[in-house]
């Protein structure tokens, strides 16, 4: 039971605390524990997992600026006052690594909570998964990943790529039977095109109608250096892990030369994730021929343990 549940975590299926109150239940004998965490509990918990992010803070205000609109939308039709249609079709600009589908998880959570979605899933899609080879084929799978979206929400990785091929391409194909499906079931899915900075502008540039039905644009920053170096100490530390002093000082380095060699195909958080996966099976290497080693070594990174991810 206790594996399912960090399962359903990894796969943003429950939040941290729902998660801590399913072991709970699983662990309690008959009548011992009855506590259900309220809407109110939820969304607390939801929004804690938005704000524990690293960095971010554009991204947290207007999703929380979204969260609160949504509210007092359905707090004025609870009065039968006047209250506007609630569109939440986005586009999250950005790059690599920037948080966008993690982002696009936590709304989901959110939107399940106050009502407005049955599911509140993710179903992350790319041009492969939409755009078939023959004339018929394409809208046909894009209703699928529509109906798989269907109470959750549609992210649409890369999404400038259903545009690259021309007026003859099956991505206007793609485009035309997502906008009609979004006004069919505009009370409960949500559509999100994601994709990188100056590819996501040329695309919504050449298609102006978009902008109209995707409302709410959420553009991503690069981390900092600072930023990226608190993003792999926590990720040692859900693995626990620690880096040396030295360590720290070569993550350092790292994160600077690759900043400035490589701004724009810097990946950000996914190059970081990179690099201490790469960490932690190279201090293996290092240790497993030792005949005891210690718990703090086990849990020790060292600076040769560190690499750039290109490195051999």
């Amino acid at each position: 039971m206790g594996r399912e549940i960090i399962t359903m975590v990894e796969n943003g299926e429950v939040t941290v605390s729902e998660a801590l109150s399913l072991l709970k239940r699983a662990h309690a004998g008959p009548g011992q524990y009855k506590h259900e965490l309220t809407k109110n509990e939820k969304l607390a918990a939801i929004k804690q997992q938005l704000d524990s992010l690293i960095g971010l803070h554009t991204v947290k205000k207007l999703v929380n600026e979204i969260q609160a609109y949504v509210e007092i939308q359905q707090r004025r039709t609870a009065f039968n006052l006047v209250s506007e249609p609630v569109v939440l079709h986005s586009v999250f600009i950005g790059n690599p690594g920037t948080g966008k589908t993690t982002v696009a998880r936590i709304i989901g959570q959110m939107f399940l909570e106050m009502g407005v979605l049955q599911k509140g899933h993710l179903v992350e899609v790319e041009r492969a998964d939409l755009v078939a080879e023959y004339i018929g084929q394409t809208a046909q799978r894009t209703r699928e990943q529509l109906r798989k979206a269907s109470g959750g929400i549609l992210f649409i990785d890369e999404a400038y790529s259903l545009a690259r091929g021309g007026e003859n391409d099956f991505g206007k194909e793609v485009i035309d039977t997502i906008v009609k499906t979004m006004e069919d079931q505009r009370s409960n899915l949500i559509v999100i095109l994601a994709g990188y900075c100056a590819p996501m502008e040329v695309f919504l540039e050449t298609n102006p109608g978009l902008r109209s039905r995707f409302p709410i644009i959420v553009r991503f920053p690069d981390y900092t250096t600072f930023e990226l170096f608190r993003i792999a100490e926590q990720m040692l530390q859900q693995r626990e892990y620690q880096l040396s002093k030295a360590a720290r000082r070569r993550l350092l380095s790292i994160i600077e030369n690759l900043k400035r060699e490589e701004p724009r195909n810097f990946g950000n958080a996914r190059t970081i994730r990179n690099i201490i996966e790469k960490a932690v099976r190279k201090q293996a290497v290092r240790l497993v021929h030792l005949k005891s080693p210690t718990r703090a070594q086990l849990m020790e990174i060292a600076a040769e343990d560190l690499q750039e991810v290109d490195d051999d």
